[in-house]
């Protein structure tokens, strides 16, 4: 996901897109307490359980040493909340340049005069006491919104370095239980489920959290289309790549096509054939590719290939999102497929409760109104769609936060993964990233076109 540049030096932000008084209520204050607390335990986590020389070490040019991360994490704390929702100097302006992710792409970052791994900890210590303060003290109306964009921030770094985790070479240092089985004496799940067509309304233009690319509501018409139930398997995807998928052109992208040749993909990303059985190396463990899993770590190009081949199609993101939102019996969308409430764990596998997603028909409490199961969290999955703005779009803090992406370049992905965090997890999140990346926790599922008489 292209978050990490989602925030970084910029003009002082304009009006909160939904300012209102009790934006800085005491309930609501609490509420961005409690998520950026969550999000620096994480982050604390996914460090502290390395050795410096694993912080400080690139183990992906794809990605940045985690060090840089932990540096970043604080400087864009620095920036939003004490200089700019608290009106203060700042601890480090002189650190803005440094940890500027549009000005150091990834692959450079190691090469920089990075913070080392105990001053980063201190510059986030030091820059959390400060946040804490001027939230205590309690923002002025408009600048809500930034605390909980930081928090979002924060989590979504956090998935990141999870990345990085999965990237890295040697013994396992992260462990969790494995994710709930399904209910054995559940009767069966039907394969596709319908999505009834007409209008609905996409996006949100009164969550106060919600970012600038996920506003504001307006209505779109969807035709009737049936969705799988539940995301792509291991064991269905394993049937396109023996069937000889990679090595068939008619069912690629002209430009996935070529990228297949010159990556010499096979399979899906960290997948390891021993004789005939698959093996897969997850956060350090060797193991057998779990059969009713959704399928993880395939990129957009391997995802629209494997549809094509199935005879079906990706989603586009409005596809998605009505079959995740749109209660036909309600007045208004859900904020979850399964309403309202929060995320819990019998709704859906977010938060890194568990280091792999859950068997595919798994958390029958967050179905969705159509039936489908498993629409947030498990995997990112694809969409058809490209990321732009939604009509009436308005950038907000500033261009580099969403705009800069829009285009033909980036393709959308929903849902969140096992490695997303709840408080940037909702129906109407949009992720976004380049249609060859894989490294992110992402797999799809597949829909088509109903009759004209399907919902007769």
């Amino acid at each position: 996901m292209t978050t990490e540049n989602a925030l970084t030096t910029a003009p002082p932000p304009a009006p909160a897109p939904d300012p209102a008084p009790e934006e800085v209520a005491t309930p609501v204050r609490e509420r961005a307490r409690i998520a950026l607390s969550a999000a620096r335990r994480r982050t604390l986590a996914l460090a502290d359980c390395l050795p410096d020389a694993e912080l400080t070490e690139q183990h992906s040019p794809l990605m940045s040493p985690l060090v840089w991360d932990l540096a970043h994490i604080a400087n864009q704390e620095d920036i939003w909340l004490i200089r700019r929702a608290g009106g203060r100097p700042g601890l480090r302006p002189d650190l803005d340049p440094l940890y500027d992710a549009f000005r150091h792409p990834r692959a450079e970052r190691p090469g920089l005069p990075l913070l080392a791994p105990d001053q980063a900890r201190r510059y986030l210590a030091d820059v959390r006491d400060q946040a804490l303060d001027i939230l205590a003290a309690a923002p002025p109306p408009g600048h809500g919104f930034l605390f909980g964009m930081v928090a979002q921030h924060e989590q979504q770094h956090d998935e990141t370095m999870l990345a990085t985790h999965q990237l890295r070479r040697g013994p396992a240092v992260l462990d969790a239980p494995a994710p709930p089985a399904p209910d054995p004496g559940a009767p069966p799940l039907p394969a596709e489920v319908l999505v009834p067509g007409g209008p609905f309304t996409m996006g949100t233009s009164t969550d106060p959290w919600a970012l600038d690319n996920e506003r504001p509501a307006h209505t779109v018409e969807v035709p009737d289309f049936w969705l799988d139930t539940v995301p792509v398997t291991n064991a269905a995807y394993r049937q396109f790549v023996e069937d000889g998928g990679y090595e068939d052109p008619r069912w690629w992208h002209p430009a996935g096509w070529r990228h297949r040749q010159d990556a010499q993909l096979t399979a899906p990303g960290f997948w390891l054939r021993d004789g005939s059985v698959w093996l897969r190396r997850r956060f350090g463990h060797t193991e057998p590719v779990p059969p009713d899993e959704p399928v993880l770590h395939v990129n957009w190009y391997e995802a629209d290939a494997y549809a094509r081949w199935a005879g079906r199609r990706l989603p586009t993101e409005a596809e998605w999102e009505k079959a995740a939102r749109h209660d036909p019996a309600a007045p208004a969308p859900r904020r979850h497929p399964w309403g309202e409430a929060a995320p819990g764990p019998a709704h859906a596998n977010l938060g890194q409760r568990h280091l792999q997603p859950a068997p595919a028909g798994s958390y029958p409490d967050g179905a969705a109104p159509c039936g489908a199961r498993q629409l947030l969290g498990d995997v990112w999955e694809w969409t058809a769609s490209s990321f732009t703005g939604y009509p009436g779009f308005a950038a907000y803090p500033y261009r580099e936060y969403s705009e800069v992406f829009f285009g033909d370049r980036y393709r959308v992905l929903r849902g969140g993964s096992f490695a997303t965090d709840p408080v940037a997890c909702r129906a109407t999140f949009r992720n976004w990233d380049l249609p060859v990346r894989r490294q992110i926790f992402a797999g799809f599922r597949t829909c088509r076109d109903a009759p004209e008489d399907a919902g007769a």
